[in-house]
Parts: structure tokens; sequence; C-alpha cells
């Protein structure tokens, strides 16, 4: 679990500090990589090293948005929906932090790194060893 904490002023003028909250389970990032071909590393290296601005865009989007949530009072679940992230996409908050992400290399391996699980066995997850290299995050 990653927090990050912005200020910002809403869309009435009203300057806010919230704190939101971003985390990948190691089954979506699994997920992630089982359905990506080469894996989600291979796949970034390969549009960075295209320049492939676009696309960068897109996976950040994509990114930040699967790995927002609202975790309970409890602290004994982490809900993620749709309906949760169209809201979020349309603040202020997302706007600041998807800015930073986009322009900033090392805020962006920052950001990935606090958010993915420290270390992805996926072999150690699976019937076929062969599906998947071990997923470990960029440092």
């Amino acid at each position: 679990m990653y927090s990050v904490t912005k200020t910002y002023k809403d869309f009435n003028g009203v300057e806010r500090t919230e704190t939101k909250l971003f985390n990948l389970t190691e089954t979506e990032v699994m997920e992630m990589e089982l359905g990506t071909a080469g894996g989600v590393a291979e796949m970034l290296q390969r549009i960075v090293d295209a320049k492939d601005q676009p696309t960068i865009i897109k996976f950040f989007k994509e990114f930040i948005l699967k790995a927002y949530g609202e975790k309970s009072a409890d602290g004994t679940y982490f809900e993620k929906s749709e309906e949760i992230s169209r809201k979020f996409a349309c603040t202020q908050f997302y706007n600041l932090l998807f800015m930073e992400l986009a322009t900033d290399d090392s805020k962006a391996a920052e950001f990935v790194n606090h958010v993915i699980p420290k270390v992805v066995d996926i072999k150690k997850h699976s019937e076929n060893p062969a599906i998947a290299p071990v997923v470990t995050p960029m440092n």
C-alpha cells in the first residue's frame, strides 16, 4: 500500500490537502504480467526505447487507475471498481499525480516501485514455471 499526499485547489477554488492510497496485489500483478507479451517490465522497456509517448501515457493512466482504491475503515479490504476509478480520474488530485508521473521519470519509477508488491514470483504460483520470469520492481 502506497500513500500519496497532494495539495491542490478543487473545482470550487478551495485548497485541499488529501492523501490517496494505491495498491496492487500479487494477484493483480500476476494478471498484468501474464496478460502482457513478454511481461510488463519488458513491454515498458520496449515503449521507452521506442520513445512511444502515447503508449507510455496510456500505460500510466491505466496503472494509476488500476492501483487506486479506498481502504475500508477496519482495514480488511481495499475496494476498487470502475466507478471509484472513474470518479478519481475526474479529480484535480489525479490530474496533479498524472502530470507528475508523466513528466518526471524518477517520480514515475518511485510510484511504480512502491505500488507493486516487493517481489512477485510468478513461477512460485504457477503449475508451469516456464510461463513467466520472476517479476521484481524496477530499482
